[in-house]
């Protein structure tokens, strides 16, 4: 077996896998913003569900879970909690099957209080990298993230 490389800049090994090196820059950055979020009872992955719902209005489950990436089951458990606590409405779309989901106005409120808190712990990831890296960054997670839906229906 060959020896694990380092990337100039990083004491993490760069694995053999794209899948293995990407879930665990995703855990080091859920991390990070889990850390900027704590004591508010909220966690990252609900966070971005709170933005993303700020950002498009009302929309249905399945759209939204295409937007953000997630299965149907893992939207549904972030989801109940958003809900229950009054965050999140949901209400039946025109199919039966279709759920639509929109902010209230204690979800638009609990977003702008907690915005900060998401700003600073982008801010801190930012700061942590060079402009550059950034930049580039950004722009190869969208195309990973395209690559990747792309592979999934050549199937």
């Amino acid at each position: 077996m060959k020896p694990m490389k380092c990337s100039p800049e990083s004491t993490d090994p760069i694995l053999p896998c794209a899948c293995a090196n990407i879930r665990r820059a995703a855990r080091a950055v859920t991390r990070l913003y889990d850390q900027e979020l704590s004591g508010t009872g909220l966690e990252a992955t609900q966070f971005t569900i709170v933005m993303a719902l700020s950002r498009t209005g009302e929309i249905s489950q399945g759209i939204l879970g295409d937007f953000l990436g997630l299965d149907s089951t893992t939207l549904s458990r972030s989801l109940r909690p958003l809900i229950r606590e009054g965050w999140i409405r949901s209400r039946p779309g025109d199919d039966r099957r279709e759920k639509r989901l929109d902010l209230t106005s204690v979800g638009r409120l609990q977003y702008k209080e907690l915005l900060p808190k998401w700003e600073r712990a982008q801010e801190r990831l930012r700061q942590a990298m060079p402009d550059e890296s950034w930049d580039r960054m950004q722009r190869t997670l969208s195309e990973i993230s395209n690559a990747a839906s792309r592979a999934q229906k050549s199937r």
